[in-house]
């Protein structure tokens, strides 16, 4: 299997790109569901999507209703993906691409049958619910030519991608020690069991997949930690706990990690740091110096070089990377924030689709957007966590497709 950097590019099944919006359809993010109006926000942000058509919910009486106030067409709002599917494959204005929010277990059949239809994907996290799965899709998307794109969302940060930039020129020298940390407080009780549907499928096995908090958000810390520093797991070693009583799945988990090149990894993931709302914080200490970022204060990245004083690098600086000012939309001193970082990688994906429709290279903007081969990558290191954990026995563990 080759990596997303290998592949061919392919031609598109809507080949003429020039001079219109992408068409964009969506499949779940309906009524209440959260991370639905981020993708849509996201995709509207740069204007360079439209939304068209949909199959917004389980419920067909209220997908359409949801379709209706969000001015879609009646006939291109759908009671599920399989008629979404066949809506669209074959009209001369279908989607051109469909955005996947629904729960982990239905990313695979929902990904798959729109591939299959000719239609690029655009992913949540984590790709699929299972290591099989994500396989397969990964070879579909490669032997299909399209594009899938997986919302790791942290990494359309501006100094997410200058952090990455000076690993990449050496400004740290050789990566020694990469810590990663994902703190929420949101499950620190049994609110599944009080109604909270984001957090029952979530706890649901069956619906989210083997991994708890280390799937849910171990995976975006994990996937951060190798975007950063380019470094590829070598082996793990791994500790799940569930606190809340009666939950199915891990709602804590540290993890070490061996990295390929001698580096250590620290990795930890928790739903239940009762004080940490979302407190994702990066820190990768090299050689020749070190390198803090947080979620939660986005704007700035903290650079200390050896035997130097800490410098504090702000977004919107004119002496940062190409690929970093194409993610900056405001004058420095103006914060941007989640909803600006989720837009970038739809701008990147936007670009990636462009470029292979014209048959050229992609611009800045898309430099390291998350495929369908990151998404892999996810996958396999929840299924290396979960399986380390389960041997019962504290040694390591080789994740694969790393």
């Amino acid at each position: 299997m080759t990596t997303s950097e290998t592949r061919a590019p392919a031609k598109a099944k809507h080949a003429n790109l020039v001079g219109r919006r992408l068409r964009l359809g969506m499949v779940g993010g309906g009524e209440g569901a959260y991370i639905g109006g981020i993708h849509r926000f996201a995709a509207r942000l740069d204007d360079q999507y439209e939304l068209v058509a949909g199959a917004f919910d389980v419920d067909a009486a209220r997908g359409h209703a949801f379709a209706a106030r969000n001015y879609i067409a009646p006939d291109r709002s759908y009671d599920t993906f399989k008629a979404m599917v066949e809506g669209e494959r074959n009209r001369s204005d279908g989607v051109d691409v469909v955005a996947i929010c629904t729960p982990n277990f239905t990313h695979y059949p929902i990904a798959r049958a729109f591939l299959e239809a000719g239609i690029d994907v655009i992913c949540e996290k984590p790709l699929t619910s299972t290591l099989e799965d994500a396989v397969a899709l990964t070879e579909l998307a490669e032997k299909s030519g399209r594009f899938v794109g997986v919302t790791y969302t942290y990494s359309g940060y501006p100094l997410v991608q200058e952090g990455r930039a000076m690993v990449a020129r050496g400004d740290l020298g050789d990566v020694r020690v990469v810590q990663v940390e994902y703190p929420l407080e949101w499950m620190a009780t049994g609110i599944e069991l009080e109604g909270n549907q984001q957090a029952a499928w979530r706890t649901d096995p069956k619906r989210n997949g083997r991994g708890g908090s280390i799937g849910d958000i171990g995976t975006h810390a994990y996937h951060l930690a190798g975007y950063v520093t380019g470094l590829e797991a070598e082996a793990i070693v791994a500790d799940l706990a569930t606190f809340v009583p009666g939950r199915a799945l891990d709602d804590n988990a540290h993890v070490m990690i061996r990295y390929v090149g001698g580096a250590r990894g620290l990795l930890w993931s928790s739903q239940v740091a009762i004080g940490r709302s979302n407190g994702l914080r990066l820190r990768v200490f090299g050689s020749k110096g070190g390198i803090v970022w947080s979620q939660e204060h986005p704007n700035e990245l903290v650079f200390t070089p050896l035997f130097g004083a800490p410098t504090t690098i702000k977004r919107g600086r004119e002496d940062l990377t190409d690929a970093t000012r194409a993610r900056v939309r405001t004058p420095p001193g103006h914060p941007e924030g989640y909803i600006e970082a989720f837009a970038n990688l739809y701008a990147g994906f936007a670009e990636a689709i462009r470029a292979r429709a014209e048959g050229r290279a992609p611009g800045a903007v898309a430099d390291g957007v998350p495929t369908a081969w990151d998404g892999l990558k996810g996958v396999a290191f929840i299924e290396a966590v979960v399986d380390c954990h389960e041997a019962s026995a504290f040694g390591w563990v080789k994740p694969r497709f790393t």
